[in-house]
Parts: C-alpha cells; structure tokens; sequence
C-alpha cells in the first residue's frame, strides 16, 4: 500500500493494498476501503464505515463523522459507499443515527462537488450529481440519475425523484418529481420534463413522449394532483415512468413541487 509518511492510519483499519493514501490523512478504526481508491491529501475517515472500490477523495473532505444531530449520542452507526465516486474538496459526508435506521448510503458511480453536505441516513442513489454547495439535511432521498445544483439546500426527509435536474439556488422544502425540472424563480416550482437529460440517457421518443404527456396532465392542465393522477391511472399503455412517477406522488409525505 503506497502511504505517505505523514498520514495516521489507525491499525483496526482494513485498507486494500491498491489503495493510494496522500500526504497528512486521517484515517480511524473500523474503516474498510476497497481496491483502487485515492486519497489525495488532507481526507479525513472514520467509521464504522465501508467503502468500495476505485473512489477518489479530494483535499479536505470529511467522510463518516458523526453526524450533526444533537441527539446523537456516540451510537455506532454506519456510512456505506460504493464504487467509482468522486468526492470533491471540503465535502462532508456524516454516518447515521439510530432514529434514522442508522446508516447513511451512497451508491456508485457519483460526482459530490466541493462543499456539498450529505447528512446523516441519506440515500443516494447511483449516476448521482451533487453540485458545489448542495445541502442535504438529515433522511434526504435522491434517486439514480438525479442533478442536484450548487448551492441548493434541501430539507430534511426531501424525496428528489429519479432523472429530475434543480437549478442552482433552489431551495427545495417538497419531493421533487421524477424526470422534472425544478427551478427556484420567485417561488419553486416544476417547469416540465427534463427533457434534454432523458435524451442523453437514451430514453426513446415514445418513452419521452408518454412521460411528457404525463407532465402536461400534471402540471398543464386546470386537473388538481389527485385528478391528474386518476385520469393517468385510467388511461391504457402509460408505460413503466408513468407509472413510476404515479407510484412517487402517492408515496410522497411532503407533498410534490409542482
């Protein structure tokens, strides 16, 4: 394992020997990292946490320190991250707390930009982006594929639906539907499919027409959520992410942006 001498790493670590750790890192017990990641400088681990394979960690970010929850009281609580993530400078990354299941996830193949927040027992999902200076509070969900922009700050138990883009600045207080884009002018709200992104994930026409013609029910007509939502359910060959979205309002205990 290529260690510089000015790095701690605590013995009850477990460090794959493919691993690089840079100059002045910090790394506690009860940490498992997989092969292939780079620490480059200044990184800070502590556990219990367990991360996969081929990260890199930039200069300053914390990962796995308790969480910033007053009732917190040094349960041992976890952080699992997967695979191919880039953790950019000055992000903070916090395991969970018992209340909140006690884990804090994140999945694979995610860009977390200088100065983002994920707090304790948040869920994030894979192909995630986190721009600089997003804030997740505690319990935050966001599925696969979803942008989050600079400088955003979401609030707690917040359910960012798959594939949706918020531009920066938006503060976001509801669920955010899935393929939508939310964007803060005067207020928040949904201005339609994200349309572009879907394309560049190759979604078919059809699949981009059928969830278009969701979102003009939605968000278009003079229908309330809940007629919207009945007029979709009745209506033959909606497709898989018509029903996906369907099935992501009915669950939503925050209400949805719209």
């Amino acid at each position: 394992m290529n260690v510089h001498p000015t790095a701690i790493v605590d013995p009850g670590s477990r460090i794959h020997a493919s691993c690089k750790i840079g100059p002045y890192c910090v790394i506690g017990a009860e940490v498992e990292i997989g092969e292939g990641c780079h620490l480059v400088s200044h990184v800070t681990i502590e556990g219990p946490t367990e991360i996969g394979t081929d990260n890199t960690f930039f200069p300053f970010c914390s990962i796995g320190l308790a969480p910033q929850d007053i009732s917190y009281a040094g349960e041992p609580t976890r952080l699992e991250m997967g695979n191919h993530n880039q953790i950019r400078e000055f992000a903070t990354i916090n395991r969970g707390t018992v209340k909140g299941g006690g884990i804090t996830r994140v999945g694979s193949h995610i860009l977390v930009m200088a100065y983002t927040h994920i707090a304790h027992d948040c869920v994030i999902g894979d192909h995630v982006i986190l721009a600089n200076g997003a804030t997740l509070g505690g319990h935050v969900v966001v599925e696969e594929w979803a942008q989050v922009g600079a400088l955003c700050p979401v609030h707690h138990f917040v359910r960012i639906g798959a594939h949706s883009f918020i531009g920066g600045g938006t503060t976001v207080t509801k669920d955010v539907l899935p393929f939508s884009k939310t964007v803060a002018a005067r207020d928040t709200h949904a201005y339609g499919l994200n349309a572009i992104g879907l394309d560049r994930r190759g979604f078919s026409k059809e699949r981009i027409s059928k969830i278009h013609h969701a979102y003009k029910l939605l968000l278009a007509s003079r229908l309330n959520t809940t007629q919207a939502v009945e007029k979709l359910k009745a209506e033959q060959d909606i497709g898989e992410d018509v029903a996906m979205l369907i099935r992501f309002i009915e669950e939503s205990e925050r209400g949805v942006i719209k």
